[in-house]
């Protein structure tokens, strides 16, 4: 896919599932110690990581009622912080998810809203702070000892959504001329879905990536659980994670890794 095509239809409902993930999050936002650190997001805590995504959520939401022609301050969203009561805080954490949902409704799934790779439709962003959630689920999840639960689809879906952002942004050579990354989930439900081929596209201040799914031999494969798959990518989990196969040239993924970061 390039940058404009467009995205992947998941095979979920994207609006339940922000709402699932966000209210895992919350309880785990209810029951874990606010001040662990985030070891994949360094020199955060848990109360910081719970701040982003409630913060993040009501930008968003913000952003498509006010219809913005450009990113609005963050830290001027209303009620970007959380009460200071543990309840409180769990409540306005879900409420934040619920807010990008009301945003969509009352402009129209179809209205024109800013995003960092450009205007694209409101129900976008409905997507983007979808992952957002997975990631920063995840990223909770490992900090407390424990694997990811991620359903496969969800994480088949998240890895999509990075390699459109990824391919959003163009000027600079992320893979060599020639040079193929081949992404595998072994789950095998997915079919085509579950497999992402990555080639580089374009040249100077166009140069990037496009993607497309299906099966394909690259000059490196990576083969594994979806979950696993898109945690790596996002560098999350590490590229040598023994729940991963690599063929071929393994420097080529590491050297993706290095130049995506999340």
């Amino acid at each position: 896919m390039s940058s404009d095509a467009a995205p992947t239809t998941p095979a979920f409902d994207v609006r339940t599932a922000l709402l699932d993930e966000n209210a895992r999050l919350a309880e785990l936002v209810r029951t874990a110690d606010h001040g662990t650190e985030i070891p994949t997001c360094p020199g955060w805590t848990l109360t910081q990581l719970l701040r982003h995504v409630g913060r993040g959520h009501r930008w968003a939401a913000t952003m498509i009622t006010e219809r913005v022609t450009e990113a609005l301050d963050p830290r001027q969203v209303p009620g970007g912080k959380p009460p200071a009561d543990l309840d409180g805080t769990v409540a306005w954490l879900r409420e934040g998810a619920q807010a990008v949902l009301d945003a969509v409704d009352a402009v129209g799934p179809e209205a024109p809203a800013w995003t960092f790779t450009g205007p694209k439709p409101a129900a976008w962003w409905i997507r983007r702070r979808l992952h957002e959630e997975t990631a920063h689920r995840a990223d909770v999840q490992l900090a407390l000892g424990q694997d990811s639960d991620l359903d496969p689809a969800l994480a088949a879906d998240g890895l999509s959504e990075w390699l459109d952002l990824v391919a959003a942004r163009r000027g600079r050579e992320l893979l060599p001329e020639g040079v193929t990354l081949h992404l595998h989930a072994t789950d095998g439900d997915l079919g085509p879905a579950g497999e992402w081929t990555v080639r580089p596209d374009g040249a100077g201040e166009r140069a990037g990536i496009a993607w497309e799914h299906g099966h394909a031999k690259g000059t490196v494969a990576v083969r594994g659980p979806a979950a696993v798959l898109y945690l790596a990518t996002l560098r999350r989990l590490p590229a040598a994670d023994p729940r991963l196969e690599v063929f071929g040239e393994a420097a080529v993924f590491d050297a993706w890794l290095a130049a995506t970061p999340f």
